[in-house]
């Protein structure tokens, strides 16, 4: 039986999950189908344009997404800390954006006064929204509802088109967010959907490197406003951001996409790039990390020492992790 979703997600525990949708039966979020030999590539700009915007609204930031074929991944940050700085009038504009609120909200919107009893009633359905949008449950389900009813309309049927429930996984340290992170931005280049990870559409570190791109030819911001930055190796303090540096990070995607290459199958280039070393991942283990994160790990990723530390959060009785030596050299 599957686990419930509380017994997933504690962001005392991590703030960082990977999350995978799936297509139900022969469904296709995009691609070509090879048996009717439609093309359902135009989807992919539905879910991207969905999900950045969802990034906008919700206190959850994106660190990595990859559409393919039939499935989405991302790997999610909960913001906890932005979603308590938030106003009530800024709650309601961010819940306004995606629903239509109540007959209290709206009046507030509108500017009219409400009496101390409307008032207080609205506190409380202010404080139910704030923590809606700092869910990963209703983010995933502003991202998925609106895409099938898309697909449904375009496909003129009914029914579901995802699966029932998302796919979970906690991520408990920066061995398991580094290596969930490349396996999600390496998705195409390992289903053979692109040549190089900058040929990747519709993905994370696509926009990452465009953005790079751009940026040294106009001297702008270097990272993309709708994904969460990288702030650099861990110190103190610590800026908001991913715990890594980005030049870092993509010479690690870039080096793992080409051993990863047909021609270099089980190959391991003599000098991997430094940041494996931070991590304490041997090349052979990272090598498969980021070929097979998600079938290796069940609910819970990273090191024996991070999954001991939130066994009392999840209420575990035993160590989850399947491949935790893997994080080890």
């Amino acid at each position: 039986m599957p686990k419930p979703r509380r017994a997933q997600v504690a962001v005392e525990a991590t703030p960082y999950y990977h999350c995978i949708s799936r297509c139900v039966r022969r469904a296709f979020l995009c691609g070509q189908d090879s048996h009717t030999g439609r093309s359902f590539e135009h989807r992919r700009g539905w879910i991207e344009q969905r999900l950045l915007q969802l990034g906008q609204i919700f206190a959850i930031d994106i660190a990595a997404y990859a559409v393919m074929s039939n499935h989405l991944h991302l790997v999610l940050h909960i913001n906890s800390g932005a979603s308590k700085s938030w106003t009530g009038a800024e709650v309601l504009t961010r819940w306004h954006a995606l629903f239509a609120g109540n007959s209290f909200s709206k009046r507030a919107a509108n500017g009219e006064q409400l009496s101390a009893f409307e008032q207080e009633i609205l506190g409380r359905w202010i404080e139910i929204w704030r923590r809606r949008l700092t869910d990963i449950s209703w983010f995933m389900r502003c991202l998925n509802e609106p895409i099938a009813r898309q697909a449904n309309l375009e496909d003129q049927a009914t029914g579901r088109f995802w699966e029932g429930r998302f796919k979970t996984q906690a991520l408990l340290d920066e061995q398991a967010l580094a290596a969930c992170m490349a396996y999600v931005d390496l998705n195409p280049v390992r289903a053979k959907m692109a040549a190089t990870p900058e040929h990747a559409d519709y993905t994370s570190i696509q926009r990452r490197i465009l953005c790079l791109q751009r940026a040294v030819q106009h001297h702008t911001n270097p990272q993309p406003p709708e994904l969460i930055p990288f702030a650099g190796n861990p110190r103190d303090p610590m800026p908001e951001g991913l715990p890594f540096r980005l030049q870092d990070y993509l010479e690690l995607v870039d080096w793992t996409g080409r051993i990863m290459r047909e021609d270099k199958r089980g190959a391991i280039a003599p000098s991997a790039p430094a940041i494996l070393t931070r991590l304490n991942i041997s090349a052979e283990n990272w090598l498969t990390l980021s070929q097979q994160f998600g079938p290796k790990f069940g609910y819970f990723a990273g090191l024996k020492a991070s999954a001991l530390r939130i066994k009392k959060v999840f209420n575990l009785k035993r160590v989850p992790l399947r491949a935790c030596s893997l994080f080890a050299t």
